[in-house]
């Protein structure tokens, strides 16, 4: 990564986790979070003289959480926690940032929220993003590649070549159809068809329901 071998400490590679909550009680305030994405791999505590604060601040600002900076951050709601952790994620100016699961459990309006802070660093950085998702609606206006895994099985493409229903009924070996509206793509199953003997077969191919009793 970046000429060098990817591997623990590496800060070309920025890291935005699953949302969870911190527990309320926990005594890092925001800004303390997001340090953790320059000196996080150091033992002890880092020396107040040589913590570089305005790099946290940028990032905080980055991200619209100025106003969180000195919040303990278990006091913050799940989207308002999952910006702080995206300027931890950036905070180092990585090269590449892995996004896992990031929008899960938030609600819309989150989630919405942080697949346009991913892009704007993308945009304005150039900075290469792997984004690990289940909720494909809110990162969809931002995408042009995608790899689509279902048990093991692939395609890879730009979303109108994925984004099918005659791909993805493919990859699940099951009828699928691809709803698309106002930009918005809904992936809903079908029933399964019946053989000539009146029998359903289940996706997995090894499971017979017959129609009829």
């Amino acid at each position: 990564m970046a000429g060098r071998p990817a591997g623990r400490s590496n800060r070309d590679i920025g890291y935005i986790q699953q949302q969870r909550r911190l527990d309320a009680r926990t005594p890092l305030r925001a800004r303390d979070v997001v340090r953790q994405g320059l000196d996080g791999h150091r033992w002890g505590i880092a020396r107040p003289g040589r913590v570089p604060w305005g790099r946290v601040r940028a990032a905080l600002a980055a991200v619209d959480a100025t106003n969180h900076a000195d919040v303990p951050v278990g006091l913050l709601s799940g989207g308002e926690q999952q910006r702080v952790r995206v300027a931890q994620a950036i905070v180092a100016d990585p090269a590449l940032l892995l996004c896992d699961e990031p929008l899960l459990s938030l609600d819309v309006s989150s989630q919405q929220t942080i697949a346009g802070l991913v892009d704007r660093r993308r945009r304005e950085h150039g900075t290469a993003v792997l984004f690990v998702t289940h909720e494909i609606n809110p990162i969809l206006p931002y995408v042009d590649r995608i790899l689509y895994l279902v048990d093991g099985r692939f395609r890879l493409g730009t979303p109108a070549e994925v984004l099918t229903s005659e791909t993805l009924s493919e990859l699940y070996r099951s009828p699928v159809e691809v709803i698309r509206r106002d930009g918005l793509v809904l992936v809903a199953g079908l029933p399964a068809p019946a053989d000539a003997h009146g029998t359903r077969w289940h996706d997995d191919g090894l499971r017979a329901e017959p129609l009829v009793s």
